[in-house]
């Protein structure tokens, strides 16, 4: 997966929402719709509608993906929805006791996660996070997944990863933006970039959310 930032060229983000509860797929894309340089303009209930659609109509900048959908489910589809829209940014919506589902999401290359208690604001923002290239990570949902299974994994000899690039992978793992690692070690953000490609690199991955999966997998945080 390539982290270029989306190129709207001045077009509002195109956002996509595939989700079930059809209550809340329309009131979410109304509330979307609120925010300035964001369109969702598709709201569909289930992978297979959303696949027939993209076929129709092209493809959105971001997709929000719910886990648990009639058919086939959010995380299965994940390599189905990436062959038909490569471009597109898939962020998952979930409920907060999915961790075990969100862990395979994360593993299965998500670009961001996020709590469907999440405000509006906060949805905007991972919306606009993904599409310029970054990854969404809700901070209470990265810090359930270490908790549930740091602790059961044994420490694998995995890339040579420095200190200080361990430091900024494990504070990247509990949600924290780019600015936040910077502030939180003193760095500039220049450094932080820097730190992240090295680490992406040697963990094999492209973006955020493959790093953490990296991480967590193989227990080097």
């Amino acid at each position: 997966m390539s982290e270029d930032p989306v190129d709207t060229n001045n077009q509002p983000t195109a956002v996509w929402l595939c989700e079930d509860n059809e209550r809340f797929r329309r009131t979410l894309c109304a509330a979307i719709n609120q925010i300035e340089g964001l369109n969702c303009d598709q709201s569909l209930g289930s992978v297979e509608d959303t696949l027939s659609r993209i076929a129709e109509a092209g493809t959105p900048d971001v997709l929000l993906l719910d886990i648990g959908l009639p058919g086939m489910d959010g995380i299965s589809a994940l390599p189905s929805l990436r062959a038909a829209a490569p471009g597109t940014r898939i962020v998952i919506l979930t409920v907060f006791d999915d961790h075990d589902k969100v862990f395979r999401a994360v593993c299965a290359g998500a670009d961001g996660y996020l709590l469907k208690t999440s405000t509006v604001e906060r949805i905007g923002e991972a919306i606009q996070e993904v599409a310029s290239g970054g990854a969404s990570m809700n901070p209470e949902i990265a810090r359930k997944v270490l908790d549930v299974f740091s602790g059961k994994r044994e420490k694998q000899s995995g890339p040579a990863l420095t200190d200080r690039e361990t430091e900024v992978l494990r504070h990247v793992v509990r949600g924290m933006t780019k600015k936040e690692v910077a502030a939180e070690l003193d760095l500039s953000r220049h450094t932080v970039d820097s730190h992240l490609r090295n680490i992406y690199q040697k963990l094999h991955v492209n973006n955020r959310a493959g790093a953490v999966a990296a991480a967590l997998r193989e227990g080097l945080v």
